[in-house]
């Protein structure tokens, strides 16, 4: 909007402010100075969860293109307490395969976005995500739902903007025509998102299923050939279904913060190349994808989980739970972090972690996770009553009873329909 009064210069009057995710790389750079280009007042926002990025550089970048304020919170240990921990509890594994690194980052960030735009008084959010992908989803379902008057603006969805810059080299002239520092280092052919929990890498090269990952890809895990000749083994002790200690047994050094914890079991899973997955995976706006994902601590952690789990929770409890940790996984992975039924879903599987404790000891060793025992006060192993050796309260007789009543609805099955009966 253009404002002209007579003897005065032409002067813009603001559309409104705008809190931008912003990463410091080249797109959101450009969104950064297109978004004033529009006549936005932008207020950049940089959320460090872990990754291996400059802020300090981010900052002063975001300053020059001219945001009016920049943000750099750190999140790391919001990010490890309250969403990557419900997802252990959960054991979140999205069909079957995928750790959900990414899925569970976007509404941390989105959070704190909502919250810089609200006492800021912005009332527009944007981000960089693209037109085909998930993120969109989850980012915009956050914000709409802790914040339901905000108006969104995704660039990669207006066609004045992914007409204008149909690729790298389009932004690239964008950049190099309003000032935008470029990179100086060759780009790798693939897209890279990386955070505590893991590093995925999809597109470019990658976008032919076939294709090997290249060997210089991973960054957070060694090849498991070239991972130590010796194990690491670990005690991780467990209170309400997450990690409240991490030791070393060789070394006798211990971690006991969430964020240290987690740091921790990334460098020793990264060490020994745990993690590493190469899947396609269906996304929720309906079209499949090639990732790759390296999520060493995560699986460390799943596995260590699971064994206690099972050792401390009631079988009934535990076949319910797998179920609600299944929807969890869906729904987290689908943008719904903040709806109804998920924030029911985490409040159930939660309850079902109270008893959820002990210690599991595990040797991590060429990117496999090997479980070598588990104590727990809470266990619901009984040595006498399984033992071979012991009868126990047990009575062995009970048993052609139950399987005989077991047997009935095989039998009438069988001799009604199936090949031990012939119908005429």
């Amino acid at each position: 909007f253009r404002l002209k009064r007579k003897g005065h210069k032409t002067c813009i009057m603001s559309k409104g402010t705008v809190v931008l995710a912003y990463s410091g790389g080249l797109d959101t750079s450009c969104i950064l100075v297109w978004l004033k280009e529009q006549g936005y007042n932008v207020i950049a926002y940089l959320a460090n969860i872990g990754q291996d990025e400059d802020f300090e550089a981010a900052r002063k970048k975001a300053e020059s293109l001219g945001a009016k304020k920049v943000f750099i919170e750190d999140l790391r240990s919001q990010f490890v307490e309250d969403f990557i921990w419900p997802a252990v509890q959960a054991n979140a594994v999205y069909e079957d395969r995928y750790p959900l690194g990414t899925a569970v980052a976007r509404p941390c960030i989105a959070h704190r976005q909502v919250e810089i735009a609200r006492r800021e008084g912005a009332q527009f959010v944007s981000h960089g995500a693209t037109g085909k992908g998930n993120d969109q989803i989850r980012f915009e379902l956050t914000c709409y739902a802790l914040y339901p008057e905000v108006k969104i603006i995704a660039p990669w969805r207006i066609p004045e903007f992914y007409n204008r810059f149909r690729g790298r080299t389009d932004l690239m002239e964008y950049a190099q025509k309003h000032g935008i520092p470029v990179p100086v280092t060759p780009r790798a052919p693939w897209s890279m998102d990386a955070n505590l929990m893991h590093i995925s890498y999809e597109s470019g090269i990658l976008e032919n299923p076939k294709s090997h990952a290249p060997a210089d890809l991973y960054l957070m895990t060694k090849n498991p050939e070239d991972s130590p000749n010796e194990p690491d083994v670990l005690e991780i002790e467990f209170k309400n279904g997450v990690p409240v200690r991490v030791t070393n047994v060789k070394e006798s050094t211990s971690k006991d913060t969430p964020l240290d914890i987690f740091s921790y079991l990334n460098e020793i899973g990264g060490k020994h190349g745990v993690g590493r997955i190469d899947i396609v995976e269906n996304r929720f706006i309906g079209m499949k994808s090639r990732g790759i994902y390296e999520t060493p601590g995560g699986t460390v952690l799943l596995k260590a989980h699971l064994d206690i789990e099972t050792f401390t929770m009631d079988k009934e409890v535990r076949r319910i739970k797998q179920g609600l940790g299944i929807r969890f996984s869906e729904l987290v992975y689908n943008g719904f972090w903040d709806s109804p039924e998920c924030d029911f879903v985490r409040h159930c599987i939660a309850k079902s972690q109270e008893n959820v404790e002990g210690k599991v000891q595990l040797s991590v060793f060429k990117g496999q996770v090997y479980i070598l025992g588990r104590e727990s006060s809470k266990s619901l192993y009984n040595e006498e009553l399984v033992s071979m050796d012991v009868q126990g309260d047990y009575d062995p007789c009970d048993a052609s009873g139950f399987i005989r009543i077991n047997a009935v609805r095989l039998r009438e099955h069988h001799r009604l329909q199936g090949f031990s009966g012939t119908k005429k």
